[in-house]
């Protein structure tokens, strides 16, 4: 896991920022402000761009669920946090510009991937008028859609939504899909904080379980968290005589709580213990 200190082998990529609130267009003017600041790349939602193409990373987008997308664009999943730091250590002396909803979350995200800190912080309104800022989030609330500064063709393999249409700038390029952006529609939506009570979790955990054969009525259950942002999960469960062993009930409780809870929150989990606390006789 990164300790949010700077790298020295980062210590010749130049930083920026690129920050607005969800829906204001950011996206859409991400090339033209990449271009002014002369930025190398572009960091947004877990991808990192050159010009309309895919260099590294993984969409937030291709998530299924809003948390997942939350943990992708924040580089909080280990594997993708350390491809994309691996690739900024092979091309070495570069611009960078990170694209955020606001400063403190491109802090984060520059912390995480331990790059230097941002040179310049730019804001949507210093590029976007009133009107088109409040027209871009009249957009994405009535429509739901957003703009990926990526080549439609590369968006494909990136994406798990709709794909509903390109924008293309208007100056001369040097490649066919050279400043074009697609227009998406996630699975999901992205307005919005997302919070999960401890509490929810363990009503899911009790509910999943109840439902396994040979599981007695009223399991409890009990979450934490571990350093890695993953949860811990206690299940106290009664079992009733039937086909299958002790263990065997056991194991399938904890395999299906710990799918469902993955697939239903995004959250990840670091284990799963069974405590089996008592016998049913009916």
């Amino acid at each position: 896991m990164s300790d949010g200190s700077f790298n020295p082998d980062f210590g010749d990529i130049k930083v920026y920022a690129f920050v607005g609130a969800a829906g204001t267009g950011k996206s859409q003017r991400a090339h033209f402000v990449a271009d002014y600041l002369d930025a190398d790349y572009i960091i947004d939602d877990g991808l990192v761009i050159r010009r309309t193409t895919i260099v590294a990373g993984r969409s937030a987008k291709a998530e299924r669920n809003q948390i997942r997308a939350i943990r992708r664009a924040m580089f909080e999943f280990e594997d993708h946090r350390r491809a994309v730091m691996d690739f900024f250590k092979k091309t070495g002396a570069c611009s960078v510009m990170v694209i955020a909803t606001s400063e403190e979350m491109a802090g984060r995200i520059i912390k995480k991937l331990e790059l230097p800190p941002p040179a310049r912080v730019v804001h949507i309104e210093e590029v976007a008028t009133p009107q088109e800022i409040a027209r871009a989030r009249k957009e994405r609330r009535r429509k739901g859609q957003h703009v990926i500064p990526v080549s439609h063709v590369l968006v494909r393999k990136n994406f798990a939504g709709k794909m509903v249409g390109r924008l293309r700038v208007l100056w001369r390029t040097k490649t066919p899909y050279e400043g074009e952006k697609t227009i998406v529609r996630p699975p999901f939506s992205f307005y919005g904080d997302v919070h999960i009570e401890p509490e929810a979790i363990e009503q899911l955990v009790s509910y999943v379980a109840s439902r396994i054969p040979q599981v007695g009525a009223g399991p409890v259950a009990r979450v934490y968290s571990t350093v890695e942002d993953e949860l811990c999960i206690d299940i106290d469960i009664r079992l009733s005589p039937g086909d299958r062993s002790i263990m065997a009930v056991s194991e399938t409780v904890r395999q299906k709580v710990a799918r469902s809870v993955k697939y239903f929150s995004g959250l990840g989990v670091h284990n799963v213990n069974i405590n089996v606390v008592g016998l049913v006789v009916q």
